[in-house]
């Protein structure tokens, strides 16, 4: 069973890399690499801080991702050691990795760490769109430039959901408690 998974997860993975075009793979290497070290959503969760409005969305984004990369970059990488695609399957990769690990993707567990954080917490409408929208740009970007695969992105979403789940959850535990005492 599971080695039937794996091989539908390479066989995806390989007609996702033959709906490359010119024009988009800079943009997409682009995208993906700005996911490197969970940077671009550690760059706007602290701008998030110095603007009220948006104080609580980049609190619980950068908590989330605390948690996320605990759970996925410390934990369970370096428990299932997954090789990265191109070891296994006729694959060139967009950009570089320096991790071997491929299960499960960081980037996108970042990615859905804060992104859901800003989603529930943003007070604008089409910020909490844009921020669900990025952070599935940025799974669907790790698949297109070809350093996972589709279960190493799922996974990588799942997790990175549960984390902002939980970070709201503390929250709002800390919230209530904070507003007995007083």
């Amino acid at each position: 069973m599971l080695d039937t998974i794996l091989q539908l997860d390479g066989k995806l993975l390989v007609a996702i890399q033959g709906l490359h075009m010119a024009w988009l793979d800079p943009i997409v290497s682009f995208y993906t690499k700005l996911g490197d070290a969970g940077l671009l959503w550690i760059v706007l969760s602290l701008a998030m801080l110095f603007w009220k409005p948006a104080r609580k969305a980049g609190m619980l984004a950068l908590g989330a991702m605390v948690l996320g990369l605990i759970v996925t970059n410390l934990t369970i990488k370096p428990l299932i050691s997954r090789p990265r695609p191109w070891l296994d399957w006729p694959i060139v990769p967009l950009v570089s990795e320096k991790d071997p690990n491929s299960f499960p993707s960081g980037h996108t567990c970042a990615a859905f760490a804060a992104g859901l954080s800003w989603a529930r917490a943003l007070p604008w409408r089409w910020g909490q769109i844009a921020a669900a929208a990025a952070a599935v740009l940025m799974g669907l970007s790790r698949l297109y430039v070809g350093v996972h695969y589709p279960t190493d992105v799922l996974t990588g979403a799942v997790i990175g959901s549960l984390c902002a789940w939980a970070a709201w959850k503390a929250y709002r535990l800390y919230s209530d408690k904070k507003d007995r005492i007083y």
